[in-house]
């Protein structure tokens, strides 16, 4: 098992590119299940997930060129319909598959997934999608099972904003036949980037990046060569982490668009935000500002950088609030802050921060992917050595972490830990 340790407090400064986007690759890698030719992907992140779903695909017989350099080449013209278990529950994104194949196949066999502990995130709403187009579904002992002789167009509504069933719902019904209505839909750009690629495959949807989405089944899908947007969650990531340090950074081929939200926060908290074309340059002021947010569903301000900001917070002048509304299981973080003298308390949903005048390092362990990013800003503005373990969900996000930070002066290694002998 591997470790980071990081000395503080340092900076970040200088220029680094985005990488492609996590939440856009995997569904997208999914999605070449439903094309009947080679695909080839540019700007793929060389992430842990990403190699997790290379296994899935490969394990079920499909051929996929990556060496992580970015490029993929993927021919799934055969593969089987029951992925392996033990790699689907690595990770969440991984029942991204089951629509295409239900598509493709008529038949679709997926374990439960798994991934980040961050409370309830249940595939109630992609079976009931899949029901709705005329598929049979059970699910018993941890595995979902779907049949369907031919799938159906159909009206779907979501009660609530779903970015899975979204996904899955709307890959299933680009071989649907006749017209498919999904309203309710998640927004997200991942979403948009998706839709785009199924489009450049030659699927028909009308309305893509808005609520209500028309998908006009097709009898098959081609091969194509797509390039994946930049990773918005990474760049506030980095754009955070200089805001946190008092540091300046610029981040080329990213969209400002997408980050809407946490830009105008960062502005809010007294940050110097310059956007040029496919690129954000932030300048940190002090003191950083209190601010009030509360997550919600694109456009809004985004789950997956809640645990950075509230790093950034617990060096502020004053007092914040964050009030959680996507994960009820999103707190596990705050207790490894408080280990490095953030002033950080939970009530129900919200999280309450007193801004302190320094943090200092301690051994943490990152709970979860978007936490471990939110602990290796800490420990960048942190005095002394934090020694940060749980290096594994990093991965599963950011791509060569610690090599990119080094880039922007920051005084990180890797150091791999020998498993201990048990006792005995």
């Amino acid at each position: 098992m591997a470790r980071l340790v990081i000395c503080g407090p340092t900076p970040l400064r200088g220029t680094i590119q985005a990488s492609g986007a996590k939440n856009a690759a995997l569904p997208i890698m999914a999605a070449s299940i439903l094309a009947r030719g080679e695909v080839i992907l540019h700007r793929v992140p060389n992430i842990s997930d990403v190699w997790t779903m290379t296994e899935i695909l490969r394990a079920m017989g499909a051929r996929v060129d990556y060496n992580g350099d970015g490029r993929m080449r993927l021919d799934t013209s055969r593969v089987a319909t029951t992925a392996p278990d033990e790699l689907v529950r690595q990770m969440n994104a991984s029942f991204d598959i089951a629509g295409p194949l239900l598509a493709c196949y008529g038949e679709a066999n997926v374990s439960l997934p798994g991934g980040c502990k961050l409370g309830p995130r249940p595939v109630n709403l992609h079976i009931e999608g899949f029901r709705k187009l005329g598929a049979e579904v059970t699910a018993e002992h941890g595995f979902v099972k779907a049949r369907a002789s031919k799938l159906k167009g159909a009206h779907i509504l979501f009660p609530m904003v779903s970015v899975g069933a979204t996904k899955n719902c709307m890959m299933a019904a680009t071989l649907a036949e006749g017209e498919t209505v999904i309203r309710n839909c998640a927004r997200e750009p991942e979403i948009v980037d998706l839709a785009n690629f199924l489009v450049a495959m030659g699927a028909r949807i009308e309305g893509i990046g808005h609520s209500t989405v028309r998908v006009h089944g097709v009898k098959k899908l081609h091969g194509t060569e797509y390039s994946i947007i930049g990773d918005r969650i990474e760049t506030g990531t980095f754009l955070i982490g200089a805001a946190l340090t008092a540091g300046e950074i610029t981040i080329e081929q990213c969209t400002a668009n997408h980050l809407e939200a946490l830009l105008g926060r960062l502005a809010e908290a007294g940050q110097d935000i310059e956007l040029r074309d496919n690129a954000i340059r932030l300048r940190a002021r002090r003191p950083i500002k209190p601010l009030e947010i509360a997550t919600a569903p694109y456009p809004g301000f985004p789950t997956d950088l809640h645990p950075q900001i509230v790093s950034m917070l617990a060096l502020a002048d004053g007092a914040s609030v964050l009030q959680e509304n996507i994960f009820s299981g999103r707190w596990m973080y705050v207790m490894e802050l408080v280990r490095l003298g953030a002033d950080v308390r939970v009530s129900d949903r919200q999280i309450l921060i007193r801004g302190v005048p320094r943090l200092t390092g301690a051994p943490v362990d990152a709970p979860d992917i978007r936490a471990g990013g939110a602990l290796v800003l800490a420990a960048l503005a942190a005095e002394g050595e934090t020694i940060i373990s749980g290096v594994e969900y990093i991965d599963r996000g950011y791509q060569d972490i610690e090599g990119r930070l080094i880039s922007l002066g920051a005084d990180i290694t890797r150091v791999e830990q020998p498993l201990q002998p048990i006792a005995g």
